[in-house]
């Protein structure tokens, strides 16, 4: 057999691209330090882009259009600032798409700026990880503010898009903020409402700031949702917010009010020294995990004759609010354990926090939107499965509302 010829592989383009670098430099290592063939290439690539769209464009003007020389321009990408020349047409119509007008930065890079920011970082470390980045670009802290600012748009849409008809359970809580304002630092509260839909997934449905709260303020905010869509909520979980029972009464009569079993004990707690806090706890407890209301009932009267002549603000205090308090033991325990505590925000202000730690002071209210917004938008990617016994849950809603529950 006669052996068959090797056909010599013709380099391809990447080959012939590599081939030319090693070609024009002296030190391979120069390639990834300083002013390198690589921006060299990226101008080059990039001009002959631009001239290859403004060509097409003078091809199809009807106008008579013409070039009119080049304008420089200064860019960033991955490799460092790189001046380059954009071709510029007589009538100053053409828009080019590669680097539109007034565009001075490549490579997504202000996706880069919003994901740092919205881990937290602050604009000075963020300048410095750009920079490292970019391999030393100029990059002012008034650029990555502009583009942190742009989000405040997002925010407001954000803050208008529609709800749906129905949230089976809303939560609601606060998380404390330490704002300038009038040339003075105040601790303002940042309120949140979590909604689970009828399949059990979990949504930030709004968030509003404010110094003090109270029921014109809460009848403001539900207001505020109900003009979004929502038409009725089964289940409010709050703590014992000011004015929110009865703004929840006036704008959604129907739904039930469940104030958070969590922080009433703790409330309880407050004020009672070491050496008794473990049996008034356990006292209490028989109140809470009681089969039903009566029975819970009677526990509070035993939890009274025990501790009222020491305590008798923590009896007053359940007792003023027991309609709120016993509102799950109507439900079976997959369900009570879903709305007894407002954990689930909790867990959202708890990622809050992280995120704002570096964060001591915030400039105004609309830094304080805009960095929590970033944030929900990072936790709501992650949001993709029903809450735990969803299913059993919303069975037994089915039946108990089924006026009120359509899932078709």
């Amino acid at each position: 057999m006669t052996k068959k010829k090797k056909i010599k592989k013709e380099p391809d383009a990447i080959d012939k691209v590599v081939d030319y670098f090693l070609e024009n430099i002296d030190n391979p290592q120069d390639l990834f330090k300083g002013n390198t063939i690589f921006q060299e290439f990226t101008k080059k690539l990039t001009e002959r882009m631009l001239n290859t769209e403004i060509k097409d464009y003078l091809e199809t003007d009807e106008n008579h259009n013409k070039r009119n020389g080049n304008t420089q321009k200064t860019i960033i990408t991955k490799n460092g600032s790189i001046a380059i020349d954009v071709p510029r047409d007589r009538n100053s119509t053409f828009e080019p798409v590669i680097i539109p007008k007034r565009q001075r930065r490549f490579d997504n890079f202000d996706q880069k700026v919003i994901s740092l920011y919205a881990r937290g970082m602050t604009i000075s470390d963020i300048k410095a990880q750009l920079q490292e980045f970019y391999h030393g670009a100029e990059i002012s802290e008034s650029l990555i503010s502009q583009i942190t600012d742009d989000v405040i748009e997002e925010v407001k849409m954000w803050q208008t898009k529609p709800l749906e008809k129905i949230y089976p359970i809303v939560y609601f809580d606060c998380i404390v903020v330490k704002v300038k304002q009038d040339k003075r630092i105040i601790n303002k509260a940042v309120y949140l409402a979590l909604g689970i839909n009828l399949d059990g997934l979990k949504d930030i449905l709004g968030m509003w700031i404010s110094e003090n709260e109270g029921a014109k303020f809460w009848l403001n905010n539900l207001t505020e949702m109900k003009n979004r869509g929502l038409q009725d909520i089964l289940v409010a979980c709050s703590d014992n917010l000011t004015g929110m029972s009865d703004a929840i009464e006036a704008v959604f009569p129907k739904t039930q009010h469940q104030l958070c079993i969590v922080h009433q004990i703790r409330n309880s707690l407050k004020f009672v020294p070491y050496k008794d806090r473990k049996l008034v706890a356990n006292d209490l407890k028989s109140i809470y995990t009681a089969i039903n209301e009566e029975i819970a009932l009677v526990a509070l009267d035993h939890f009274s004759e025990k501790w009222n002549k020491k305590y008798p603000q923590i009896t007053k205090s359940w007792k003023n609010n027991w309609n709120n308090l016993i509102i799950f033991l109507e439900y079976p325990q997959e369900f009570r354990r879903i709305i007894y505590t407002t954990n689930a925000i909790e867990s959202v202000n708890s990622q809050l926090r992280k995120v704002i730690k570096n964060k001591k002071i915030f400039p105004n209210d609309a830094s304080v939107f805009k960095i929590f917004y970033l944030a929900f938008q990072n936790m709501v990617k992650k949001w993709t499965m029903p809450i735990q016994n969803w299913g059993s849950a919303i069975s037994h809603l089915m039946i108990k509302f089924e006026d009120r529950v359509n899932l078709s």
